[in-house]
């Protein structure tokens, strides 16, 4: 398959960010994969804009900014002197639609194939914790079931204890 691109899933995921609460991918990481410079991918979204809503694509506040910068041990991300724009899932679906080049369209297919796996592992873990707990429930029934059980039979023996014998009133054969 030389159609293919040599990007593995372990080297997008290393791409993707969790900010605001969602995961997204930076402007300048995406144009990277793309192989076009981070300021035509922001040239074709500014002309698009109408296809990048809030929850699409949203620029960082100088705070998120500084924070990442941070993060990357650089004072400045290899020369970015502007706010990155970030984009969610939906946006990097987007991107597609208005970066027309083969290689971007191989490139946005992989990475939604990796969100995809990423929303799908969530949704197991999510299951599987339902499911535990679940278990948890009906395991935390048994037991008191199973100590109502026994604390009958202690009464029982008890009762079987405690029994005064008594004599027999009837016919004797």
């Amino acid at each position: 398959m030389s159609d293919e691109l040599m990007i593995t899933e372990e080297f997008i995921m290393s791409k993707i960010l969790l900010i605001r609460g969602q995961k997204v991918m930076l402007d300048s990481e995406l144009a990277t994969l793309y192989g076009v410079e981070t300021k035509q991918l922001k040239r074709q979204v500014r002309r698009n804009m109408e296809r990048f809503p809030e929850d699409f694509m949203f620029e960082l506040t100088e705070i998120e900014n500084e924070i990442l910068r941070s993060q990357f041990g650089t004072s400045n991300r290899g020369g970015n002197r502007y706010i990155p724009l970030v984009f969610t899932e939906q946006g990097v679906a987007m991107l597609s639609s208005v970066l027309n080049s083969a290689t971007a369209i191989k490139v946005n297919i992989q990475i939604i194939r990796v969100f995809t796996k990423i929303r799908q592992s969530i949704s197991d873990t999510l299951d599987m914790k339902l499911e535990i707990e679940e278990i948890k429930k009906k395991l935390s029934n048994q037991n008191k079931n199973i100590e109502l059980v026994f604390s009958y039979l202690d009464e029982l023996m008890d009762k079987q204890e405690n029994k005064v014998e008594r004599t027999k009133i009837g016919y004797k054969k």
